[in-house]
């Protein structure tokens, strides 16, 4: 009729996109220090999937297209991986930071000396100041955990020094302690 338009008796099927998946992913804080790969299956099919070093505890990534299939021609659904980050070692994460305690005895607190410490990425050597006191607080500056995304950068590594005392002296060290009392 009017000009000759055409109007199609056939119904369009709708699009509908697909369902999002939410999975949890459980690592270590030494799985996380350094970007990984690991392959996942998901709807069975393999994911091979980049974890970025310095991924957060609870922290959710979003992989496009990869969810529940989509229905008539509709795009698939993504899928979000939430990250549960078991900390395995004996420092405690604060984002970017990591905070430990070392033990130093009375004897290199007293006279200062050189010290070892563990770290996530090897051993570091440390010269402690003579008279140091319990609870000081000290930074080891880039020695903390990776930047989320930002290869080559880290947070810094705080310690704190508990002082430990001596026990089960010897009557030569009791005498000692005692002379060094009255010189005060």
């Amino acid at each position: 009729m009017f000009g000759g338009a055409h109007q199609g008796s056939g119904r369009t099927q709708q699009k509908f996109r697909g369902q999002d998946i939410n999975a949890t992913l459980q690592l270590n804080l030494t799985d996380v220090y350094k970007t990984q790969k690991q392959t996942l299956t998901v709807n069975n099919k393999k994911l091979r999937l980049t974890i970025p070093a310095g991924i957060e505890n609870n922290q959710t990534i979003k992989i496009k297209g990869h969810g529940g299939k989509g229905a008539n021609g509709g795009p698939n659904g993504d899928l979000y991986i939430t990250f549960n980050i078991l900390n395995n070692t004996s420092f405690k994460r604060g984002g970017k930071n990591l905070y430990t305690n070392v033990d130093l005895d009375l004897y290199t607190a007293m006279l200062g000396g050189d010290i070892t410490i563990d770290t996530l990425n090897g051993k570091v050597k440390l010269k402690i100041k003579p008279e140091t006191q319990n609870d000081t607080k000290v930074k080891l500056k880039g020695k903390g955990f990776p930047i989320y995304k930002n290869e080559g950068k880290f947070g810094d590594l705080y310690i704190t020094y508990n002082i430990k005392t001596p026990t089960n002296l010897n009557q030569k060290e009791k005498d000692l302690f005692n002379e060094l009392s009255k010189l005060r």
